[in-house]
């Protein structure tokens, strides 16, 4: 089992900056993603990163501007969001999965996070 919970939401102008933080414990994992979901949207993909080797994966509209991270001895993964826009508004969840596969793709995670609201003001 592996337990994660996120930190770090809040509200934020337009041009903002947050960090997020998803704390983890339990197993191994082998990759730890973002997602996020707006009211009435599905839920999409953010970011991902490798556990072991930190290779890192993100979604067009966030490439730039999002970076996420790793500290190993912290158990932690976390998701600098930079340059914010009204359209990143959404509840985010940390999600983790161990087995390798398509990072994109919320299904094949094994483990989720209670989620995060982010919310950013025009």
């Amino acid at each position: 089992q592996v337990q994660l919970v996120e930190s770090g939401g809040g509200l934020v102008q337009a041009g903002g900056s947050l960090r997020l933080s998803c704390a983890a414990s339990g197993r191994t994992v082998y990759a730890v993603g973002w997602f996020r979901q707006a009211p009435g949207k599905e839920r999409e993909f953010v970011a991902a990163i490798g556990w072991s080797g930190g290779s890192t994966y993100y979604a067009d509209s966030v490439k730039g501007r999002f970076t996420i991270s790793r500290d190993k001895d912290k158990n932690t993964v976390y998701l600098q969001m930079n340059s914010l826009k009204p359209e990143d508004t959404a509840v985010y969840y940390c999600a983790a999965r161990y087995t390798t596969g398509n990072y994109y793709r919320a299904l094949e995670y094994n483990y989720w996070g209670q989620g995060t609201q982010v919310t950013v003001s025009s």
